[in-house]
């Protein structure tokens, strides 16, 4: 059975420029020359709304989730609107979507600043979720990807993935190896 990976993006036109796109390219090149290549399918939805979250979920239900772009701490990831403005998601609501894709879902990557209110809130659905203490620079989230993505597609387990992760970034000399969290539900949670 393929892994299926779902990456998803939004950088509204009233929040600062990421270079998501790289992001994306990183992934896929590390992806596509891995091991694993053949196991693996990516997924991508970019300039998210509300419903291409929801539709995307149903549509692909990926094993591993991956959002790219703004976070407000506890006031939530930030989506587009339907005229690419910032729209905050209730992290109540996040958190529920994610339970009603607990079937399929195995891992949340949220590579955005602040999101480990969100991290908390959906590990009690999803065995394990990646979240960001702090901000992260754009230079030190695209090393946390590529280094995430590298090891899972060379096989390696989702605690693995999290720390070549936190490696990638501590090789290049950037700030932020300790951003990163990784949470994981306690059983029967």
């Amino acid at each position: 059975m393929n892994r299926r990976i779902l990456f998803l993006a939004a950088n509204p036109t009233n929040t600062g420029h990421l270079r998501l796109d790289a992001e994306y390219r990183g992934i896929e090149e590390g992806l596509r020359r891995s091991k694993e290549r053949e196991k693996l399918e990516l997924e991508s939805k970019f300039a998210v709304r509300v419903a291409d979250l929801r539709r995307s979920l149903l549509d692909f239900e990926p094993q591993i989730v991956h959002f790219a772009g703004h976070g407000e701490g506890a006031d939530g990831i930030l989506l587009e609107d339907d005229q690419g403005n910032s729209y905050q998601v209730p992290n109540d609501a996040l958190a529920n979507l994610f339970e009603l894709c607990q079937s399929h879902t195995r891992c949340v990557v949220l590579n955005t600043c602040y999101s480990e209110t969100q991290a908390n809130a959906i590990v009690k659905h999803i065995p394990y979720v990646v979240g960001m203490k702090r901000g992260v620079k754009d230079d030190a989230a695209l090393e946390f990807a590529e280094g995430f993505y590298d090891a899972i597609g060379a096989g390696r387990s989702i605690e693995d993935a999290f720390k070549f992760g936190c490696n990638a970034i501590a090789l290049k000399k950037l700030p932020g190896h300790l951003t990163p969290v990784l949470k994981k539900r306690l059983n029967g949670g």
